[in-house]
């Protein structure tokens, strides 16, 4: 199986407001850069669509470590929180909806399909791959 390396990161004006997402994926010492954005979303839906974008991006499973400063999906993800909201169609364990089902079902089908290893970086704090995907999703950002 190859190994990638990602890193990601998701940007809002406002939230709900315009945002924009980077994804930086790296096989073999080549790096691809990606970005997009949406004129009124949420942080969480953009740091879940750079992920999102950057996984299907792979051609065919690999093992994945994938970086990212978004503790709502790496709690969602390791501690099984989205799997369980899945499971009970899109409920918390308080009974109230989980926020972003459309987003989740796509992720989860992602990290099924790929062996993923997440892990969190400090957004802000210098870490040079995520520097970078915030400069991409926040240029992303201000195009809207």
């Amino acid at each position: 199986m190859k190994h990638v390396d990602i890193f990601t990161d998701g940007a809002c004006s406002g939230n709900p407001g315009p945002g924009g997402w980077g994804a930086i994926l790296r096989f073999n010492g080549i790096e691809k850069e990606l970005s997009g954005g949406e004129p009124e979303t949420t942080n969480n839906r953009m740091e879940m669509t750079a992920v999102i974008t950057a996984l299907s991006a792979l051609k065919e499973p690999c093992e994945v470590t994938l970086y990212s400063d978004s503790k709502y999906i790496i709690d969602s993800v390791t501690k099984g929180w989205a799997v369980g909201w899945r499971a009970k169609g899109w409920k918390k364990s308080d009974k109230s909806p989980a926020l972003n089902p459309d987003l989740w079902e796509k992720l989860l089908a992602l990290v099924e399909k790929h062996k993923v290893t997440f892990v969190w970086v400090k957004g802000h704090a210098g870490h040079p791959e995520n520097e970078r995907c915030d400069k991409l999703a926040v240029a992303e950002s201000k195009k809207f």
